[in-house]
């Protein structure tokens, strides 16, 4: 199985995969946000910064997929915006099962200061929902639980492939 994830992970298309799967996402969250009118919480817009972080690994990945270095640089890129993405879902999910008081998220998002992607983009990255609101389900489970999901399943390939460049390079000290 490795040796097909150490395959894959060199060819352009499993790459621009990659990136397909999360444009599709960000635009399932605009659809939702400005077509459903459901309002992004501070974790669903801190999700969709994870999912950008996976889809620049894909766009960095895709350059050159061939050359070493280049996925060696995008694939951590990938698992870090995936744990994240995982990280901020759980989160989410923690505050929409057991709801408490003293268990909610930030009113505000909070970006550096020298990356106010808020300011510069407020109709994808300005958050004004609820994190404890339930908001729209989907096969019986809520989109902070589908999130969970989509990040465990980003974040077990990422480790994959991972793995399998690892094992690549292993082989090829050996010969």
């Amino acid at each position: 199985m490795l040796h097909f994830f150490n395959i894959y992970s060199k060819t352009r298309k499993s790459w621009i995969l990659l990136v397909f799967t999360v444009v599709i996402l960000e635009l399932m969250a605009l659809y939702l946000q400005h077509i459903v009118l459901i309002k992004p919480c501070v974790l669903c817009v801190y999700q969709r910064c994870a999912l950008w972080g996976i889809g620049i690994a894909g766009l960095v990945g895709a350059i050159a997929p061939s050359f070493t270095p280049l996925r060696f640089f995008s694939i951590p890129i990938w698992i870090y915006s995936a744990w994240k993405g995982l990280l901020f879902a759980k989160e989410y999910t923690d505050i929409q099962l057991h709801p408490s008081p003293f268990l909610t998220c930030d009113l505000f998002v909070q970006f550096p200061h020298w990356l106010p992607l808020n300011k510069w983009w407020p109709g994808m990255f300005d958050a004004d929902g609820d994190c404890s609101e339930y908001k729209w389900y989907f096969l019986s489970l809520e989109i902070s639980q589908w999130m969970l999901i989509i990040f465990a399943n980003y974040l077990m390939i990422a480790i994959l492939v991972s793995l399998s460049q690892i094992i690549d390079l292993q082989k090829y000290n050996n010969k």
